[in-house]
């Protein structure tokens, strides 16, 4: 649907542009968009390996099952149907930690992961269970502590002070986080009744 949508946005404007008469300003701006777009990546592949790298060197170390280990009160009240040792808890604080720290592309691979751990637990497996859809709420509703990426991007950019979002950042990480999750607590006890 969001294709079709995309697409009836830009022929509109294209078909819109040409009757204006601003065809050229369009093609313009589709080539530097394009330019910047690739420039953009480029640079920002160096700020993705080194965290990608630093993430890879965490798990090598042991750091991420200790901070798994650390997060075992979060992960209780939020998975409580999760045991303890299994392997879906590791992935979740991977993917946790990542998304803490605005890792987005970082935390896909372990989300994946834990994804499939919970799957393995679901006895209906037709059916999304309680600790899947906290997991998808959890995820979606984009938790971030530090935006390694955006301030990247500001720093490219060329931003006066390109850490400002970091406490905005973390009012908004709370508020989008606790509410989803509480209404889903609610839900689930509701569900229980």
């Amino acid at each position: 649907m969001l294709n079709y949508i995309w697409s009836f946005m830009i022929i509109f404007a294209v078909l819109f542009s040409g009757f204006k008469g601003g065809m050229g300003e369009v093609t313009t701006s589709a080539l530097n968009g394009a330019e910047e777009a690739v420039t953009l990546c480029i640079k920002m592949c160096g700020v993705v390996s080194m965290w990608m790298g630093i993430m890879r060197i965490a798990e090598k170390a042991k750091l991420i099952d200790l901070w798994t280990l650390k997060m075992t009160p979060i992960l209780n009240f939020l998975f409580p149907s999760v045991p303890k040792d299994h392997p879906a808890r590791k992935y979740i604080a991977t993917n946790l930690i990542a998304n803490f720290l605005g890792l987005g592309w970082a935390a896909t691979p372990p989300g994946l992961q834990a994804m499939v751990e919970l799957q393995k637990l679901n006895k209906n497996k037709e059916c999304a269970t309680h600790a899947m859809c906290m997991f998808l709420i959890i995820n979606i509703s984009s938790v971030q502590l530090i935006p390694i990426n955006t301030i990247s991007y500001r720093v490219i950019y060329q931003s006066t002070n390109p850490t400002e979002i970091i406490l905005p950042t973390i009012m908004a990480t709370i508020i989008s986080t606790l509410i989803p999750v509480l209404f889903a607590k609610f839900m689930y006890r509701k569900g229980e009744n």
